[in-house]
């Protein structure tokens, strides 16, 4: 990319070279003649849904697409981050169809590829990267949900292995994954953030119960995860003992900056246009609008905003080599779900009250994606730590403010 290089007068070039704009045209020609007339977006058909995407996942995989920025000695292409960043943003414009594996490429794999042991890289980085696996990642817990350092799950050692026990929730694919990502205290008598470790934990591992919650989002991806005597070996520990936080801050900040969640908002933008274009209110047409046109233009500004903002991100890890700061990551995710939350508003508001009409109802506008979008929208304000806990990332980490 020749982005993120100074113009004359100060300014930064943020547009693709001529490689990089070829390779996003081949992109999006691969996924109009991929994605079947059924595919409406991440997890929004049942069934059906989780076995296309990984299907697909599993066919891009095999084009050396799926982790293409990764080491080729983990089944990567050693590609460019900013090409990494062209793919996300096509996978976020086609309504992600890598389903869950969004997780295992952005931030899962990553971070074992920063802190696993060879075994541990040779193993899950190379199943990773061609689709095959799906993982889950068990943070919250019942009673902290934002203060993941206060988490009650116990890991005790036996010998060469680790008893566990405890309970995680909202665990999102938990049903599904072959794996957890899982977060437990092996120190109980350290302060809150020592004492904790990481573990590959395999899901059918006796004494490993899921349970499905319905969200308002919609379907059943949320899971809670009860763990009862659960014996893992100490090989499935990532990162040393009791420094677990570390593992953790690296997932957040790879989670915070790994979804391209500004290319669904501007999809989202781009409906209520062609809607507002094709509709009329009151004998005249939508689109002429005052109101409207400077709503779309608000959330049209504040999409180039969040993409300059995540661009920015990747051009200081392209030349670092590692995930990103916590204040930097916080901030762009503060950014980005403003922002989406903004277009899901917008959207739901041109529709009117037909917007309220769901996925699977005869009349719902397009389908009943946006008004789907808009509900993602606000539980996004909750997900990978609320909007109070990266401005309190933002504020002690990046300013220097006392807590």
């Amino acid at each position: 990319m020749a982005a993120c290089s100074p113009k004359a007068g100060g300014t930064m070039d943020f547009a693709w070279t001529a490689e990089d704009a070829a390779f996003a045209k081949e992109l999006d020609d691969f996924l109009k003649a991929e994605l079947p007339p059924w595919w409406r977006g991440m997890f929004t058909s049942g069934e059906r849904g989780w076995e296309y995407t990984k299907e697909f996942c599993q066919k891009i995989a095999k084009k050396g697409w799926l982790t293409m920025a990764w080491p080729k000695e983990y089944g990567g292409g050693d590609a460019s981050l900013w090409k990494q960043v062209i793919f996300r943003e096509a996978m976020a414009r086609a309504g992600e169809p890598r389903g869950s594996q969004y997780m295992n490429t952005n931030w899962i794999g990553p971070t074992i590829m920063q802190f696993g042991t060879e075994e541990q890289k040779r193993y899950h980085l190379t199943r990773i990267s061609k689709g095959d696996v799906l993982w889950c990642q068990g943070f919250s817990e019942p009673n902290f949900g934002s203060d993941l350092a206060s988490l009650q799950t116990r890991a005790a050692q036996d010998g060469d292995d680790y008893v566990i026990n405890g309970q995680k929730i909202w665990t999102s694919y938990a049903e599904r994954a072959e794996f957890c990502f899982l977060l437990a205290r092996t120190n109980q008598d350290a302060p809150k953030h020592k004492g904790i470790s990481v573990f590959i934990v395999p899901m059918k591992t006796r004494g490993v119960t899921v349970r499905p919650i319905m969200s308002m989002a919609g379907g059943d991806d949320f899971n809670e995860v009860f763990f009862e005597d659960v014996r893992v070996p100490r090989s499935a520990m990532l990162g040393a003992k009791d420094e677990g936080w570390r593992v953790v801050t690296a997932v957040l900040n790879f989670e915070r900056i790994g979804l391209a969640r500004y290319e669904a908002a501007k999809w989202a933008v781009d409906e209520v246009i062609a809607y507002a274009k094709r509709s009329e209110t009151h004998g005249r047409s939508l689109a002429k609008d005052p109101l409207l046109r400077q709503r779309v233009a608000d959330v049209y500004a504040r999409y180039r905003v969040a993409r300059a903002l995540n661009y920015r991100l990747a051009s200081l890890m392209s030349k670092k080599g590692e995930s990103p700061g916590p204040a930097d990551a916080s901030l762009t995710r503060i950014h980005n779900i403003l922002m989406t939350r903004r277009a899901g508003d917008l959207a739901m508001e041109a529709l009117g009250l037909e917007g309220r009409l769901s996925e699977g109802t005869a009349d719902a506008p397009l389908a009943g994606m946006l008004e789907y979008e808009w509900r993602k929208s606000i539980s996004a304000t909750i997900a990978a730590g609320t909007l109070e806990i990266q401005k309190d990332q933002v504020a002690t980490r990046g300013l220097g403010l006392p807590r």
